[in-house]
């Protein structure tokens, strides 16, 4: 019972903090990718996260072996989960077999939170990942484990991916019903597990989510196309492309989350997460501007996206009209809505200096009056994010990558890290650092060094960050393909060989960039010292013709800034010409 009073802070946490959740997915089919390879992007926005690598050495397991479970948000204690016979390998949120796994948590019906439950969003994460040589077992290993355990979370949206399918799962707990087991002589809850639905993005589609869910209605069960978790021998069917909860309508029937008298009419997210102003405004603008920027019929959803007519949906998936590329997936997760009236840099809340920025909250009240700060794709408060690419013509070893990055999207460098590589780069490696812990070379910390550096003055700076930035990731997709082409010879000869070759070069791109990080903020601390600009050609300083002192430019406000200033202050600040 202690349990429950401890865990009201939790649901506290969920009620009033809702507008906060913060990931962004990209999910991209192999038929709408320029390589054939699947795609899925993730971002984990957190004010309390720390940017760091997981890794998780696959093998055989001790008998009777367990990992404990954490609570993602808080740290609490919440379970022991015995591993199985043998685990895949997992670098990050990709495995060995190149099955990848991202997410965004939705608030929904907070009510639905099982705060008895024994397993959260990430532990299903790493889990299903230790378990599925495949996206649909990852999906079966998801639901069997929240069942299982009991789901201690809040909604979920997840992007699963293997080198051939791309699937948007969406699950959400079924709250307490606090029951007493007379003959065991403890108390359980009856409602323990959660309802969900998985459906397939058809290939050559693309599909995202943003803390909001998604799915509306979908078809119902018939064997083939659909199936429930009571039909799990015909998951590998490749015609299935639907699966779901047997109870995810009947439950919310019994709750009264659905009161439709048709089945065929059921919607997951009207029912377990009833779209609003913000769901829209803070999430779904999100999903738009990426749909926005690869399809040129997306501006009848823009009201939507705005909060402003809730009824026009947008769909699931649509189609691009171009085939996108790793570079073009990488410079979509860089969005904060340029290229609309919205965009984060052009008005007032950007500064002077045009930062695409906004500091928490979310939402402030002027003269009793509610208003809002935009929530783009690209924030702050990013903790790590990657893209992970499955390639089918790669063995799981090599075809898998996972780009990974640390800090805010707009300033990170995506770094390769194949998924057959046996430890992490120590630089990025969990636990070197921490969130409250300043490691001067921990990739986190240097990353996060720059970035806030260059909110003094942004629209400067960041072309220097994005001119390091674009040279690096350039560097890197040069060099993959003859990285896959020497490990795939190795791995003809000696997969082992294969591993230790993808090791030496994931972690010696991971550390070398963080080097070159350091490097570019001492460039930055000299460029840019006391909001001076000291000019530059190709990283040299130039001097005066004596070669002692540097060319400085002082580039000023803005006229806007300076007017706006005047409009404040009235002539407080004028100057009085001297009287001849």
């Amino acid at each position: 019972m202690n349990k429950i009073k401890n865990n009201l802070v939790i649901i506290l946490l969920l009620l009033f903090s809702s507008p906060a959740l913060a990931c962004t997915s990209f999910l991209v089919t192999p038929g709408a990718s320029v390589d054939g390879s699947s795609m899925i992007t993730y971002a984990a926005d957190s004010h309390i996260r720390y940017g760091e690598l997981y890794y998780f050495e696959g093998g055989l397991k001790e008998p009777g072996s367990y990992y404990d479970v954490f609570h993602r948000w808080t740290h609490e204690p919440i379970g022991r989960i015995p591993y199985p016979e043998s685990t895949y390998t997992v670098v990050g949120y990709i495995n060995e077999k190149q099955v990848a796994i991202g997410e965004s948590t939705f608030s929904g019906r907070a009510e639905l939170v099982d705060t008895l439950g024994g397993i959260d969003y990430t532990t299903l994460i790493h889990s299903a990942l230790m378990r599925a040589p495949t996206a649909r077992d990852a999906i079966k290993a998801i639901v069997e484990l929240a069942n299982k355990y009991g789901y201690y979370s809040m909604g979920q949206s997840f992007s699963i991916s293997d080198p051939y399918e791309v699937w948007h799962m969406e699950l959400i707990g079924k709250g307490v019903d606090l029951q007493f087991d007379e003959e065991k002589n403890k108390h359980y809850n009856a409602n323990e597990g959660i309802v969900w639905v998985a459906k397939r993005i058809p290939d050559g589609y693309v599909s995202a989510h943003a803390n909001h869910a998604r799915i509306t209605a979908f078809p119902l069960e018939d064997g083939k196309i659909s199936i429930t978790d009571r039909n799990f021998d015909k998951l590998h069917n490749p015609d299935v492309r639907v699966m779901y909860a047997h109870d995810v309508i009947s439950f919310a029937r019994e709750h009264d989350y659905y009161e439709g008298s048709l089945d065929s009419e059921f919607s997951f997210s009207e029912a377990y997460a009833p779209i609003n102003f913000g769901a829209a405004r803070f999430c779904e603008i999100r999903v738009w501007s990426f749909f926005r920027q690869i399809n040129s019929d997306m501006e009848k959803y823009k009201d939507y996206a705005l909060g402003y007519d809730l009824e026009n949906r947008m769909p699931l998936f649509i189609k691009p009209d171009q085939k996108l590329s790793l570079e073009d997936v990488m410079t979509l997760k860089r969005d904060y809505l340029q290229g609309t009236e919205y965009d984060m840099t052009k008005d007032v809340g950007a500064g002077p200096f045009g930062k695409p920025y906004r500091w928490r909250p979310l939402t402030f009240e002027v003269d009793g009056k509610t208003y809002i700060h935009e929530r783009a794709t690209a924030t702050q408060q990013t903790a790590f994010s990657f893209v992970a690419q499955s390639r089918r013509d790669y063995p799981g070893d090599i075809g898998g990558i996972i780009w990974f990055g640390v800090d805010d999207v707009n300033t990170t460098v995506y770094v390769p890290m194949y998924a057959g590589i046996r430890r992490a780069p120590d630089l990025y490696a969990e636990g070197y650092g921490h969130i409250i812990e300043y490691v001067e070379d921990a990739a986190f910390w240097v990353f996060n060094k720059v970035a806030n550096f260059a909110y003094l003055r942004y629209d400067h700076m960041i072309d220097d960050i994005k001119k390091m930035q674009s040279s690096l990731e350039q560097k890197f997709m040069r060099l993959v393909p003859a990285i896959d082409e020497t490990a795939l010879a190795l791995y003809d000869e000696n997969p082992e060989l294969a591993k230790d070759f993808l090791t030496e070069f994931s972690v010696n791109a991971g550390n070398s960039t963080v080097q070159r990080w350091e490097e570019l903020f001492r460039f930055l601390m000299v460029k840019y010292l006391d909001g001076n600009i000291k000019k530059e050609e190709d990283g040299e300083f130039l001097t005066n013709e004596w070669g002692k002192y540097p060319i400085v430019e002082h580039p000023g406000y803005p006229d806007w800034w300076l007017e706006l200033i005047i409009e404040k202050t009235g002539d407080k600040f004028l100057y009085i010409e001297d009287e001849e």
